[in-house]
C-alpha cells in the first residue's frame, strides 16, 4: 500500500497528514474488498434487511462503504419491503392517487398538511408514510367527498 502525504494547517502548527489510498479503510487503513451482501437499512424507526447490496467492506475491522447508487438502492429497496410487510400503498399508487385528483405534490402536501417535499419523497420512494398517513390517503381515495373536505377544512 502506498501513501501520500499533503499539508494541512491545523490551529496549532502546520503538519504533513496521512493521505489514504482511495480503497483504503478510513478507520484501520487496510485495503477494502468490493462485496455484495445483505445490508439494513432503518425504516420509519425499523431496521429492514435488503440482500445483494454491492459495497466496500474491510476484511480487518468490518467497516462498510457505500456507494452513492448502491446507497439509493439499499434505502430505496428497504422502503419497498417495509411498505410490502406493512400493506401500506406504494410509491405508484400514491402518484396515481395524487394525479386522479389532478394535485401537484404541493397541494396533496398542503391538504394533507405535509411538508413540501414530502409527497415528493413518498412518490419516489426514498421515504414511507407512517400508517396513519396511510390510512388517510387511502380515505382520500376510497371515500367520495373526501378531496374536498380536506380543501374546505385543510389550513
Amino acid at each position: 500500500m502506498t501513501t501520500k502525504t499533503r499539508p494541512r494547517q491545523t490551529t496549532a502548527t502546520a503538519r504533513r497528514d496521512v493521505v489514504l489510498d482511495d480503497d483504503a479503510c478510513s478507520a484501520c487503513g487496510s485495503a477494502m474488498k468490493k462485496t455484495r451482501a445483505r445490508l439494513a437499512a432503518v425504516v420509519n424507526g425499523e431496521e429492514v434487511a435488503v440482500s445483494g447490496i454491492e459495497h466496500l467492506k474491510c476484511p480487518d475491522c468490518g467497516e462498510v462503504l457505500l456507494g452513492y447508487q448502491s446507497a439509493r438502492r439499499l434505502g430505496e429497496d428497504a422502503a419497498a419491503k417495509y411498505r410490502e410487510k406493512y400493506g401500506l400503498l406504494s410509491a405508484d399508487e400514491i402518484r396515481g392517487l395524487r394525479r386522479h385528483f389532478g394535485l401537484t405534490q404541493r397541494e396533496l402536501a398542503r391538504l394533507l398538511r405535509l411538508g413540501a417535499n414530502t409527497i415528493s419523497r413518498w412518490e419516489s420512494g426514498r421515504n414511507v408514510q407512517t400508517a396513519a398517513m396511510d390510512l388517510l390517503l387511502r380515505l382520500v381515495r376510497d371515500i367520495p367527498g373526501s378531496i374536498e373536505y380536506l380543501r374546505e377544512h385543510a389550513a
